[in-house]
């Protein structure tokens, strides 16, 4: 009997070291997950997607408008309420941000389909009258870009940076650019799109992340970056508007 009895002692007890193993293994590895992912958020990127799984480099034509508008929180169900009004003309919403200085200033960042359409839309009557009720005020910024690089990584911050300006050949800015990648990472700073006009590949667009204000705007002050600025061909000074974003469609 108490053979009987040790034997199955010894079974369950094999049985439950078999079953801790899997399962105490199963949670470290979400611990040490949640671990690297908590510490790279913090650090501004969360890696556990590869960066090449998380770069777009095939060309995205965009539409990006800014506006002020007299009340965000009444603007802003006006703006989805004309949705299929944008959808009847390709174009899809994808990301609404608010001024840091000045949080009645609206960015609006539209992906569309079809450029020619979206184009004549920007012009109709209808949206015009849409935006009036929506309580937007004055006349609104429209340009119409490509993206030729984004990164769709989870990053912990919403501060961003659209930055306009132009340079003398695309092909001579991108590469001092991407060489660059670096300085801008040590600066608080990380690339999340960047582009140039649909029809003029001279007028650049880029959009960062800021991970830390402090050195950022250090950094964007810096005779470094007037220096690259300048071996990039950038002709005249850049403008820079700071927005968070707020909403992601």
């Amino acid at each position: 009997m108490n053979q009987l009895r040790f034997s199955y002692v010894l079974v369950y007890t094999t049985v439950m070291i078999f079953l801790t193993a899997c399962g105490g293994g199963g949670r470290e590895k979400n611990t040490a997950d949640t671990t690297l992912t908590d510490t790279d958020t913090t650090a501004g990127i969360v890696s556990a997607t590869s960066e090449s799984n998380t770069t777009i480099t095939t060309p995205q034509n965009m539409l990006l408008v800014r506006h002020k508008v007299a009340n965000f929180s009444k603007w802003l169900p006006s703006y989805d309420e004309h949705d299929s009004m944008r959808l009847a003309n390709q174009i899809h919403s994808y990301v609404i941000g608010r001024g840091v200085k000045d949080s009645n200033m609206v960015v609006v960042a539209l992906k569309i389909d079809d450029l020619d359409k979206a184009k004549t839309f920007s012009k109709d009557p209808s949206l015009k009258k849409a935006m009036q009720k929506g309580g937007v005020m004055g006349v609104p910024a429209m340009t119409f870009v490509t993206m030729t690089y984004q990164d769709t990584a989870m990053i912990q911050s919403d501060v961003r940076s659209w930055t306009s300006f132009t340079v003398k050949d695309w092909d001579t800015w991108q590469k001092a650019f991407e060489e660059g990648r670096q300085d801008r990472m040590d600066n608080g700073l990380t690339v999340r799109a960047y582009g140039h006009d649909a029809d003029d590949n001279k007028k650049v667009v880029v959009v960062v992340a800021v991970l830390d204000s402090a050195k950022a705007t250090a950094f964007w002050k810096s005779d470094m970056l007037k220096q690259k600025m300048a071996a990039g061909g950038v002709v005249g000074a850049p403008e820079r508007f700071l927005f968070r974003v707020v909403k992601r469609y």
